[in-house]
């Protein structure tokens, strides 16, 4: 008791010190300023530390209330922030702007321990009542803030660390304060980082539910960046006036606050109107457009929506029909009247390939009759597209359509995605625990893509879903009867993977109801008019190809398919910048002579080991696989043999790209 006691005692005078030689006047230190507010504002003592203030169960349920949605938008992001974080001895808590715990996501043991401190729903913990800290001092600087154990004005809290970042609202106040507090020693600024990512996370959905009869508005000066955390987010109302932004929205337009933007027309920020917006997002299927600033050079990418209020399902089962009938264009079509709250899938040229039609029409009379479809494509060929629009020529249409991509998820987050998890699984969990992906297909489409990344023991509830046609949540036994139509998708041989026992042979069988093999860019009859229609997406009408570009174009492989072909000719539009797009603005697609002059199989050295310890066994190489080999060579050369870079040029991940050098026998031993 006696060093305790001490150590209290010295933590007090370092503060004293610290106000008394005016250290906070001297520099931009929040932590001496906040323990000089303490002292001489609030007149507390950091030797004589309070009893924590906790408000009455009638209060905190009045200020709930009054940020009911801020605490709606902030649930599924804080639960998925301390799964993140995996730290036992953490919480992630969110406060109003009087510092009041209104919601707090921890682990039972760690909270029944924390709680005697005040750090529980209802504890106060503005500076006023709890001195310095993470929550009260955010609050009171208006800004971010790290408080390390000693930083804090009590002692009896310098057991902690806390990180809290600002919540702001549509409006551009602050609404709430994001902290994590832990005992570990955890690096700040990295905290910092994840908490300013959720935040935004949050504050993006505050815009959507605020404004869900407001037009979302997405853009960024770089395309890559529309979907993500760094996009600008406007609401935008019928008449074309701005109702709210995000805080990237702002920056970006070199704004400073929501008066300045406030209820200006989108005329007066880019050079088109929300109409001219909304039919050119609606015809690139809703990938990001070009357009300027205006009365400025400044270049945009951008997709405008309809209100999500306004999601009322138009699109209507297709009767079954005769071969040769008319369905197959209706089908193709199904995506220009899609409801409301489903984006475009494709442009038409997407369904111009015959091969593609007869696919797609096979997949409608099939999935009618509760048939799984089983797409298999290289990675960028559409397979989640051509599944969508499968799904909106179904009797299923009206339903949801949910994809979840296997490989993209980290193997821990897998199951919870698609089963859910009860309700109180942890502190602060959702009150009705959270619905997985199958659970909200239901009476819709569930699309699995990348389905041989699903682990094996996962593959043994998913077959058990089929089977039963019910689903049972993590950490409960209830069970919940589903119905929807299954499509998935994989760019790996599943028999091969059946056989080497890192598949289930049973749930291949499940899914391979039918099996379509979708065609890569460079086999589909369309190519010419997809990169047509790609082209107009990434540049819009002042988009144009010279004949030497059109012919490297068409005569490139496309290992990336696609999505590569959006890359490059989004880079493309960006060199050329309003010109007609030539040879020098498609860097990466200028190869060695090799690679036009591949029409004959190419033999490779295959590395593995010959049995007579001879030469290396040659490998044949059909012509388009020969293709590929030198352009990943090239570029491979071009990255100084940086796989990383080389992925991100051809926009796949670093595994897909693994798989196809060793499928081409590329060794990759030069260091990156």
């Amino acid at each position: 008791m006696g060093m305790l006691l001490r150590e209290t005692d010295r933590h007090a005078e370092r503060i004293m010190v610290m106000v008394q030689s005016g250290a906070h006047e001297q520099g931009n230190d929040a932590i001496t300023r906040s323990w000089s507010r303490c002292l001489n504002e609030y007149r507390l003592h950091p030797d004589q530390p309070r009893k924590p203030a906790i408000i009455e169960t009638a209060a905190l349920e009045s200020r709930r209330a009054r940020k009911a949605d801020v605490i709606d938008c902030a649930r599924y992001e804080m639960t998925t922030l301390y799964q993140q974080l995996a730290d036992a001895d953490s919480a992630v808590v969110l406060t109003d702007t009087d510092g009041v715990i209104i919601h707090m996501v921890s682990s039972p043991a760690f909270a029944a321990e924390v709680a005697p401190l005040g750090l529980r729903a209802g504890g106060m913990w503005s500076e006023a009542e709890a001195g310095t800290n993470g929550m009260g001092t955010c609050i009171a600087a208006a800004a971010p803030v790290a408080i390390r154990r000693e930083d804090h004005f009590f002692a009896q809290f310098s057991q902690l660390t806390c990180s809290a970042v600002p919540v702001y609202d549509p409006s551009g106040e602050i609404a709430a304060v994001l902290d994590v507090s832990s005992r570990s020693k955890q690096m700040q600024q990295h905290l910092l980082v994840l908490l300013g990512m959720t935040a935004r996370m949050i504050e993006n959905r505050l815009i959507d539910q605020r404004f869900r009869d407001a037009h979302p508005l997405h853009f960024h000066s770089r395309p890559e960046f529309v979907y993500t955390l760094h996009e600008g987010k406007l609401a935008v109302g019928d008449d074309g006036c701005i109702l709210a932004a995000n805080r990237s929205a702002l920056f970006q337009l070199g704004l400073q606050t929501m008066d300045e933007i406030r209820s200006r027309r989108i005329e007066d920020l880019f050079q088109t109107s929300l109409e001219d917006m909304l039919q050119r997002s609606m015809s690139s299927s809703f990938h990001p457009v070009v357009t300027y600033r205006a009365n400025a050079a400044l270049r945009f990418f951008a997709v405008a929506r309809r209100p999500a209020s306004s999601a009322i399902a138009t699109a209507h089962p297709i009767s079954a029909a005769a071969p040769g009938s008319p369905v197959l264009l209706a089908a193709a079509k199904a995506l220009a009247r899609p409801a409301a709250s489903r984006p475009v899938s494709h442009s038409s040229a997407t369904f111009k390939d015959p091969r593609l039609l007869a696919h797609l029409e096979t997949a409608r009379r099939v999935i009618a009759r509760q048939t799984p479809v089983l797409l298999w494509g290289e990675t960028g060929s559409g397979k989640e597209v051509f599944a969508r629009a499968t799904h909106d020529a179904s009797p299923h249409a009206h339903g949801a359509f949910v994809a979840v991509n296997c490989a993209s998820l980290p193997e821990t987050l897998i199951e919870s995605e698609l089963f859910g998890y009860r309700a109180g699984a942890f502190t602060g969990a959702q009150r009705s625990g959270r619905r997985g992906k199958i659970l909200q297909a239901d009476g819709g489409t569930l699309f699995l893509d990348e389905i041989a990344d699903m682990p094996l023991d996962l593959q043994a509830r998913l077959l058990r879903v089929l089977d039963e046609r019910q689903v049972t949540p993590l950490g409960t036994e209830d069970t919940h009867p589903v119905d929807f139509q299954l499509i998935s998708g994989s760019h790996q041989n599943l028999p091969a993977l059946v056989r080497e026992g890192r598949f289930r042979e049973d749930l291949y069988y499940r899914l391979a109801g039918i099996e379509l093999d979708l065609p890569s860019l460079r086999e589909r009859s369309d190519k010419r008019e997809l990169i047509h229609d790609v082209l107009k997406t990434e540049a819009g009408s002042e988009g144009s190809l010279s004949a030497d570009a059109e012919r490297l174009l068409m005569d490139y492989p496309w290992p990336g398919n696609i999505r590569q072909l959006r890359h490059v000719l989004r880079s493309a539009a960006a060199l050329a910048d309003g010109c007609p797009i030539t040879r020098e603005h498609l860097p990466a697609l200028i190869l060695h002579p090799a690679l036009l002059q591949a029409q004959v199989p190419v033999a490779v050295s295959d590395p593995s080991p010959a049995v007579d310890e001879g030469a290396p066994r040659p490998v044949k190489l059909n012509p388009i696989q020969a293709n590929e080999r030198q352009v990943l060579l090239q570029m491979l050369e071009q990255h100084r043999w940086n796989v990383s870079n080389v992925a991100k040029a051809l926009d796949v991940s670093r595994n897909t790209l693994y798989r196809k050098l060793h499928k081409l026998r590329i060794e990759v031993s030069h260091p990156e």
